[in-house]
């Protein structure tokens, strides 16, 4: 678990990352490549399951302002994040009524609650955000149906001493939470889910970008 403050730090320094990384950017042309980003995304994954029947029920988690609930919008989607209504205030990118099918929810994943499950929930560039990793693995196994698909994108440590660093220094400031790709793999294989694919998408020095494909056994 991330100490409160370095948690802190981190989602302070998240919404000044959008805040950067958007302020020359056209809105049209931004969420036009944006949604063609998560169609590329979602081709990559579709080897390994369906998808997406028409009346499936999608959850995104740790959605930021450009999350992949874009990209339904004939379905029936909650999508929740901390900062939303941060983004909201600061990014001409972000505006809830321009989602009318998707329900907002301001919260952390830790806190997150629902009164449905979902069959498929996408957890992407999220969970090495989160303040505590356990009980956010723990939420999304919560919220998943059974036989439903959990999607998660992550960034992991390609050398041990770097990963030994950054949990001591701030070299990643964006992200508290420091593991290699057989790590996370255990923190979805200890919840008794079958990994479906484990699929390197980008390679860089100190991180392989990874997207984790698994699905939740009917008695889990």
């Amino acid at each position: 678990m991330a100490t409160i403050w370095r948690w802190n730090i981190a989602q302070s320094a998240e919404r000044k990352w959008w805040q950067r990384y958007l302020k020359n950017k056209n809105v049209n042309e931004y969420l036009s490549w944006k949604k063609k980003y998560w169609q590329d995304f979602l081709t990559q994954c579709q080897p390994y399951f369906n998808l997406l029947s028409a009346d499936a029920s999608i959850l995104d988690a740790g959605c930021g302002p450009s999350g992949i609930f874009i990209q339904f919008p004939q379905h029936a989607v909650t999508a929740f994040d901390p900062l939303l209504d941060a983004y909201e205030k600061d990014l001409p990118h972000f505006k809830k009524d321009n989602y009318p099918n998707v329900s907002f929810i301001t919260s952390s994943i830790e806190k997150f609650s629902a009164n449905k499950k979902y069959d498929y929930i996408f957890c992407l560039n999220a969970i090495n955000h989160v303040q505590d990793i356990q009980k956010g693995y723990d939420k999304l196994i919560e919220y998943l149906k059974p036989n439903g698909i959990l999607i998660v994108s992550i960034d992991a440590h390609n050398y041990s001493f770097f990963k030994f660093l950054f949990k001591l220094l701030p070299g990643d400031i964006l992200h508290p939470h420091q593991y290699n790709v057989t790590e996370y793999n255990q923190f979805i294989t200890n919840r008794g889910l079958q990994i479906l694919a484990t699929k390197k998408l980008r390679h860089e020095f100190f991180f392989d970008y990874y997207v984790q494909i698994a699905q939740k056994k009917s008695n889990v």
